[in-house]
Protein backbone atom coordinates (compact mmCIF):
# COMPACT_ATOMS: atom_id res chain seq x y z
CA UNK A 1 0.00 0.00 0.00
CA UNK A 2 0.98 3.74 -0.53
CA UNK A 3 -0.10 6.35 2.19
CA UNK A 4 0.33 10.28 0.76
CA UNK A 5 1.10 12.07 3.44
CA UNK A 6 2.38 15.31 5.18
CA UNK A 7 3.65 15.50 8.45
CA UNK A 8 1.94 17.76 9.94
CA UNK A 9 -1.33 17.16 8.75
CA UNK A 10 -3.19 15.83 11.60
CA UNK A 11 -5.52 13.56 9.30
CA UNK A 12 -2.88 11.79 7.91
CA UNK A 13 -0.98 11.28 11.58
CA UNK A 14 -4.49 9.89 12.75
CA UNK A 15 -3.64 6.95 9.70
CA UNK A 16 -0.30 6.28 10.17
CA UNK A 17 -0.86 6.24 14.03
CA UNK A 18 -3.80 3.50 12.89
CA UNK A 19 -1.29 1.52 10.27
CA UNK A 20 1.24 1.28 13.19
CA UNK A 21 -1.01 0.05 15.87
CA UNK A 22 -2.05 -2.63 13.25
CA UNK A 23 1.65 -3.41 12.03
CA UNK A 24 0.79 -2.54 8.45
CA UNK A 25 3.70 -2.36 5.80
CA UNK A 26 3.37 0.54 3.70
CA UNK A 27 4.93 3.15 1.64
CA UNK A 28 5.03 6.63 2.63
CA UNK A 29 4.69 9.04 -0.50
CA UNK A 30 5.02 12.67 0.94
CA UNK A 31 2.51 15.75 -0.02
CA UNK A 32 3.94 18.94 0.82
CA UNK A 33 0.42 20.66 1.37
CA UNK A 34 2.12 24.00 2.25
CA UNK A 35 4.20 24.54 -0.60
CA UNK A 36 0.65 23.78 -2.31
CA UNK A 37 1.75 20.32 -3.81
CA UNK A 38 -1.53 19.19 -3.64
CA UNK A 39 -2.47 21.55 -6.01
CA UNK A 40 -0.44 20.42 -8.76
CA UNK A 41 -1.34 18.00 -11.70
CA UNK A 42 0.88 15.42 -10.07
CA UNK A 43 -1.12 14.91 -7.05
CA UNK A 44 -4.54 17.01 -8.57
CA UNK A 45 -4.57 14.41 -11.43
CA UNK A 46 -5.67 11.27 -8.81
CA UNK A 47 -6.95 13.02 -5.94
CA UNK A 48 -10.62 14.33 -6.40
CA UNK A 49 -10.23 16.02 -3.51
CA UNK A 50 -6.94 17.14 -3.15
CA UNK A 51 -6.45 16.49 0.52
CA UNK A 52 -4.05 14.31 2.46
CA UNK A 53 -4.27 11.35 3.53
CA UNK A 54 -4.98 9.13 0.59
CA UNK A 55 -4.68 5.35 0.99
CA UNK A 56 -3.92 3.61 -2.26
CA UNK A 57 -4.37 0.04 -1.46
CA UNK A 58 -2.26 -3.04 -3.67
CA UNK A 59 -4.77 -3.07 -6.23
CA UNK A 60 -4.42 0.38 -7.25
CA UNK A 61 -7.33 1.25 -5.51
CA UNK A 62 -7.34 5.44 -3.75
CA UNK A 63 -9.13 6.03 -0.71
CA UNK A 64 -9.62 9.51 1.22
CA UNK A 65 -10.39 10.73 4.27
CA UNK A 66 -8.78 9.75 7.12
CA UNK A 67 -12.14 8.54 8.88
CA UNK A 68 -13.12 6.09 6.27
CA UNK A 69 -9.59 4.86 5.72
CA UNK A 70 -9.10 3.78 9.60
CA UNK A 71 -12.31 1.88 9.02
CA UNK A 72 -11.22 0.49 6.12
CA UNK A 73 -7.93 -0.57 8.22
CA UNK A 74 -10.32 -1.95 10.44
CA UNK A 75 -12.33 -3.84 8.02
CA UNK A 76 -9.10 -5.59 5.92
CA UNK A 77 -7.05 -6.16 9.35
CA UNK A 78 -9.33 -6.59 12.28
CA UNK A 79 -6.85 -6.76 15.30
CA UNK A 80 -5.74 -4.89 16.89
CA UNK A 81 -9.11 -3.60 16.84
CA UNK A 82 -9.46 0.44 16.74
CA UNK A 83 -13.40 0.12 17.06
CA UNK A 84 -14.61 -1.69 19.59
CA UNK A 85 -16.76 -5.15 18.86
CA UNK A 86 -19.91 -3.83 20.29
CA UNK A 87 -22.46 -1.76 18.75
CA UNK A 88 -22.69 0.87 21.82
CA UNK A 89 -18.94 0.94 22.27
CA UNK A 90 -18.49 1.51 18.17
CA UNK A 91 -20.89 4.46 18.63
CA UNK A 92 -18.98 5.70 21.72
CA UNK A 93 -15.62 5.64 20.09
CA UNK A 94 -17.30 7.33 16.76
CA UNK A 95 -18.62 10.11 18.55
CA UNK A 96 -14.94 10.78 20.55
CA UNK A 97 -13.15 10.44 17.27
CA UNK A 98 -15.99 12.49 15.07
CA UNK A 99 -15.92 15.07 17.80
CA UNK A 100 -12.25 16.01 16.99
CA UNK A 101 -12.15 14.88 13.24
CA UNK A 102 -15.61 16.86 12.54
CA UNK A 103 -15.50 19.59 15.04
CA UNK A 104 -12.23 21.14 16.35
CA UNK A 105 -9.90 20.37 12.87
CA UNK A 106 -12.09 21.40 10.02
CA UNK A 107 -11.96 24.94 11.61
CA UNK A 108 -8.22 24.71 12.49
CA UNK A 109 -6.84 23.11 9.49
CA UNK A 110 -4.21 24.61 6.91
CA UNK A 111 -6.72 26.06 4.16
CA UNK A 112 -9.13 27.77 6.64
CA UNK A 113 -6.06 29.60 8.43
CA UNK A 114 -4.95 30.16 5.38
CA UNK A 115 -8.15 31.93 4.04
CA UNK A 116 -8.09 33.69 7.50
CA UNK A 117 -5.06 35.70 6.53
CA UNK A 118 -5.44 35.68 2.84
CA UNK A 119 -8.58 36.59 1.97
CA UNK A 120 -9.88 38.34 4.96
CA UNK A 121 -6.45 39.64 5.54
CA UNK A 122 -6.48 38.32 9.74
CA UNK A 123 -3.17 39.05 11.66
CA UNK A 124 -0.93 36.49 12.89
CA UNK A 125 -2.12 37.09 16.66
CA UNK A 126 -5.65 37.07 15.16
CA UNK A 127 -5.38 33.74 13.22
CA UNK A 128 -3.44 31.89 16.47
CA UNK A 129 -6.15 33.29 18.84
CA UNK A 130 -8.60 32.02 16.06
CA UNK A 131 -7.21 28.38 16.53
CA UNK A 132 -6.50 28.64 20.33
CA UNK A 133 -10.02 29.14 20.67
CA UNK A 134 -11.88 26.72 19.05
CA UNK A 135 -9.32 23.68 19.97
CA UNK A 136 -9.92 24.83 23.35
CA UNK A 137 -13.48 24.99 23.21
CA UNK A 138 -13.73 21.22 21.61
CA UNK A 139 -11.59 20.10 24.09
CA UNK A 140 -12.94 20.88 26.50
CA UNK A 141 -16.23 19.21 25.15
CA UNK A 142 -13.75 15.95 24.70
CA UNK A 143 -13.34 16.10 28.06
CA UNK A 144 -16.97 16.22 29.27
CA UNK A 145 -17.66 13.45 27.00
CA UNK A 146 -14.56 11.46 28.89
CA UNK A 147 -15.96 12.29 32.08
CA UNK A 148 -18.97 11.09 31.34
CA UNK A 149 -18.03 7.49 30.44
CA UNK A 150 -16.05 5.07 32.94
CA UNK A 151 -12.81 5.39 34.02
CA UNK A 152 -10.34 4.18 31.21
CA UNK A 153 -6.53 4.49 30.37
CA UNK A 154 -7.25 5.61 26.65
CA UNK A 155 -9.94 7.31 25.62
CA UNK A 156 -12.29 4.55 25.80
CA UNK A 157 -11.25 1.16 27.58
CA UNK A 158 -7.86 -0.38 28.08
CA UNK A 159 -6.43 -0.55 24.35
CA UNK A 160 -6.12 3.10 22.20
CA UNK A 161 -9.14 2.66 19.67
CA UNK A 162 -9.73 5.75 16.74
CA UNK A 163 -10.76 8.06 19.36
CA UNK A 164 -6.67 8.05 20.05
CA UNK A 165 -5.87 8.44 16.95
CA UNK A 166 -7.77 11.32 16.40
CA UNK A 167 -6.59 12.97 19.72
CA UNK A 168 -2.47 12.72 19.67
CA UNK A 169 -2.47 15.03 16.87
CA UNK A 170 -4.88 17.18 17.69
CA UNK A 171 -2.92 17.56 21.06
CA UNK A 172 0.80 17.13 18.74
CA UNK A 173 -1.16 20.92 17.24
CA UNK A 174 -2.83 22.51 20.00
CA UNK A 175 0.72 22.12 21.62
CA UNK A 176 1.79 24.16 18.33
CA UNK A 177 -0.12 26.71 18.49
CA UNK A 178 -0.02 26.72 22.25
CA UNK A 179 -3.21 26.61 23.13
CA UNK A 180 -4.46 26.04 26.66
CA UNK A 181 -4.49 22.64 27.55
CA UNK A 182 -5.04 23.15 31.26
CA UNK A 183 -8.22 21.57 33.42
CA UNK A 184 -8.22 18.43 30.71
CA UNK A 185 -6.94 15.61 33.17
CA UNK A 186 -8.89 12.17 31.35
CA UNK A 187 -7.93 13.82 28.01
CA UNK A 188 -4.23 14.40 28.48
CA UNK A 189 -4.33 11.34 30.78
CA UNK A 190 -5.00 9.48 27.58
CA UNK A 191 -2.47 11.32 25.45
CA UNK A 192 0.18 10.45 28.12
CA UNK A 193 -0.77 7.16 27.96
CA UNK A 194 -0.69 6.73 24.23
CA UNK A 195 2.77 8.17 24.27
CA UNK A 196 4.33 5.61 25.96
CA UNK A 197 3.51 3.15 22.83
CA UNK A 198 5.65 2.67 19.96
CA UNK A 199 3.02 3.21 17.10
CA UNK A 200 2.17 6.65 18.29
CA UNK A 201 5.76 7.33 18.53
CA UNK A 202 7.05 6.27 15.21
CA UNK A 203 4.24 8.08 13.54
CA UNK A 204 5.14 11.43 14.82
CA UNK A 205 6.01 14.37 12.56
CA UNK A 206 9.41 14.30 13.53
CA UNK A 207 9.87 11.09 12.84
CA UNK A 208 8.45 11.01 9.42
CA UNK A 209 11.45 11.53 6.27
CA UNK A 210 9.45 14.53 4.99
CA UNK A 211 9.25 16.27 7.96
CA UNK A 212 10.97 19.67 7.23
CA UNK A 213 8.88 23.21 6.69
Amino acid sequence: MKLYTYFRSSASFRVRIALALKGMAYESVPVHIAKGEHKKEAYAGISADQLVPMLETNDGTRLSQSMAIMEYLDDIHPEPRLLPADALGRAHVRALAQSIACEIHPLNNLRVLKYLVRELNAEEDAKNTWYRHWCRDGLLAFERQLVQQRPAVFCYGNTPTMADCCLVPQIFNARRFDADLTGLPRTMAAFDACMQLDAFIQSQPSHCPDNEV
